[in-house]
């Protein structure tokens, strides 16, 4: 029987092992790399070992280390987790050679699926060769042969992209999987990503767990799941199923998996991938299926039989993906210390599986995903609904967040109907991502807040003689306002708005005879409003601009903190660049992001060097832009001669 588990992996995704083994009576160790030292996970286990380092090269990829670490807090079973290590046979037979149960599929079996290429040659399928791609073979996608979650992955549209395109999602590949192996396969534009849960024990026994939707992605990566997905045949299932349960079969396969397939607009299902683990949204599935599919992955591991056939589903369950980025800004990670995570719901109706807590910090190392939240209902109506609600009142505050997006998504039309593809953000993205409405009126909560915080520090605001109006700026909203005899404050210019109560840190405005509440958190330099309308963070402006803020035209500033992993060939100072090509290469959180040149024009100073750490809003490079030089010219040529 296991006694001890380690489980080989950081976040959200030990913190929901953790979960389980606490349930299942299993003590619990966590490794951690330098910057996770404090983390929830580290937090949570009842031991932890040092993984000295930072990367995940460097740390949770190291899989001697690992084991090493397994055996010195006496665990007696390894639990990958999900990412990584999760996929590595090697990995997967040294847990076993250092007599560790693995929570995991045969070495075997791994071998055979988790090499994408290899899968596709199992299941009779073939890749395309890329020094014979012709233009009529476009668009195609590279992906990684190891590993997954959207890392090596790139479409390519024409061929002067495609030697670029295969060099970066090698190299984004390797540093998050430690193989840079790709291949290229045809895109399918308007597909849609189903995949099926399997669970399979030692005697024979092959479960096929219902169907999930993945389709809303960015960057390749999920971002809403559901189960079972809305529209299929039952005709399309039933061949989701079989041929699901047959690619299990075919490499013996025990524990949990999952099969991934492209569903065309016509209805034909493309095999993807198989992935040998536990994956991301596996919630929706136990929420459906009413089960525990870690506790399962014990079971099994510890060559216990599964039922003859699995329980029947029941209701609907979506998943969102919370993570810490921005969206309209291309989806940039962001870093930052997290001030508050709340989100409301109780299970079984909402789950939260959440890596990070107030207080912690969120690195430039590792995937910005901070939490998932789940909700299932009778109805997928319902449960879109409740997942809705619950996000769209969480408290989250610290960097920016996709959280605003999410509410967006779910409440989209064309979400709602269960019309379904990968392309939703790319034709959506601008709509989804336009300001939440509200932020005037939330405006005006915050310097309530603050007029209410300064008054009770100050003994009392309001004064026999008559004074100028109070100002407080945030954004483009400038609120002007007065005190009261009784200690209220009125708003000017604003009619309609009626201030009810307020305090430092909860207001209640009335607009146009309707009374909201808004609760206000200052941290730092920021002021985050939260109401049943939405959330909003705050800026407070200052009256005067200091000089040294204002950056040079045509500067390109780090939109995260990284490293810079390559600049562009020829890009050097003095070199001509256009607008929209690339020059800089960063890494945070697992991905490569391209800096490309805001304008065309000339290259007047590169500050950024491989290798080098660069903080948030670093100057990375300047563009002087063509209409500039010509100025610059004019102006030159005037001030040499005496004439002008």
């Amino acid at each position: 029987m296991i006694s001890s588990v380690l489980v080989a992996n950081r976040g959200e995704i030990a913190c929901r092992v953790f979960r389980t083994c606490r349930e299942l009576g299993i003590a619990t160790v966590a490794v951690h790399s330098d910057p996770d030292a404090s983390a929830l996970h580290v937090r949570e286990a009842d031991a932890a070992v040092r993984l000295p380092g930072a990367t995940p090269a460097e740390t949770y990829l190291r899989g001697e280390l690992v084991v090493k670490a397994a055996l010195a807090a006496g665990a007696d079973a390894v639990h990958p987790g999900y990412g990584f290590l999760s996929e590595n046979a090697e990995f997967a037979r040294a847990v076993t050679d250092a007599g560790l149960v693995w929570i995991g599929p045969p070495a075997e079996a791994i071998e055979a699926m988790a090499s994408k290429t290899r899968a596709k040659e199992l299941m009779g399928l073939a890749t395309l060769d890329p020094g014979a791609l012709t233009e009529s073979d476009l668009p195609v996608l590279v992906k990684a042969a190891a590993g997954g979650g959207g890392r090596g992955m790139r479409v390519v549209r024409t061929l002067s992209e495609l030697a670029g395109e295969l060099e970066a999602a090698s190299s984004e590949a390797a540093s998050a999987f430690g193989d840079g192996e790709v291949f290229v396969e045809p895109y399918i534009e308007a597909g849609r990503h189903v995949e099926v849960q399997i669970l399979a024990d030692a005697h024979g026994t092959v479960w096929a767990l219902g169907t999930r939707d993945c389709s809303l992605q960015r960057r390749h990566q999920k971002v809403v799941e559901e189960s079972p997905a809305p529209g299929l045949s039952p005709e399309l299932v039933d061949t989701l199923n079989t041929l699901a349960v047959g690619a299990a079969r075919a490499v013996d396969y025990r524990g949990a998996g999952t099969v991934e397939f492209l569903v065309a607009e016509d209805g034909r299902a493309h095999f993807l991938e198989m992935n040998t683990r536990l994956q991301v949204e596996h919630p929706v599935t136990e929420a459906v299926f009413g089960l525990d599919l870690v506790a399962l992955q014990f079971s099994i591991a510890q060559g216990e039989a599964l039922p003859p056939s699995p329980p029947q589903g029941r209701g609907h369950a979506v998943e969102a993906r919370l993570y810490a980025e921005d969206p309209a800004a291309g989806w940039t990670p962001q870093a930052g210390e997290l001030h508050a995570l709340d989100v409301p719901g109780t299970a079984p109706a909402v789950r939260v599986d959440a890596g990070y807590a107030a207080g912690d910090v969120i690195g430039v190392h590792y995937d910005p995903m901070l939490a998932k939240v789940i909700a299932w209902a009778p109805t997928r109506a319902e449960a879109i609904r409740r997942l809705a609600y619950s996000l769209r009142r969480a408290r989250v505050h610290g960097p920016a967040t996709n959280r605003d997006l999410l509410v967006a998504s779910l409440e989209h039309p064309d979400f709602v109907a269960g019309r379904l593809d990968t392309g939703f953000y790319e034709r959506n993205l601008d709509e989804l991502t336009a300001p939440a409405p509200g932020e005037e009126h939330a405006a005006v909560a915050a310097a309530m807040a603050d007029a209410a915080g300064r008054s009770g520090r100050f003994g009392g605001a309001w004064r026999n003689l008559p004074s100028a109006d109070q100002v407080k700026a945030y954004g483009d909203h400038d609120i002007r306002y007065r005190p009261l005899r009784d200690g209220g404050f009125e708003v000017v210019d604003r009619p309609g708005v009626r201030v009810v109560r307020a305090t430092a840190h909860r207001v209640a405005l009335e607009v146009d005879g309707v009374v909201r509440n808004y609760d206000v958190s200052v941290h730092g330099d920021t002021v985050h409003v939260d109401s049943p309308a939405g959330a909003h963070a705050l800026t407070p402006r200052p009256r005067f601009t200091d000089p040294q803020d204002r950056a040079e035209p045509g500067s390109l500033l780090a939109p995260m903190p990284g490293t810079v992993v390559r600049v562009g060939d020829g890009v050097v100072e003095g070199a001509r660049v256009t607008q929209g090509q690339p020059l800089v290469w960063l890494e945070a959180m697992k991905m490569e992001h391209r800096i490309v040149s805001p304008a065309s024009g000339t290259l007047t100073a590169l500050h950024a060097v491989p290798g080098r750490q660069v903080e948030v809003g670093a100057l990375l490079a300047v563009v002087n832009e063509v209409g500039h030089e010509v100025a610059n010219e004019v102006v030159n040529e005037a001030q040499e001669d005496p004439a002008s």
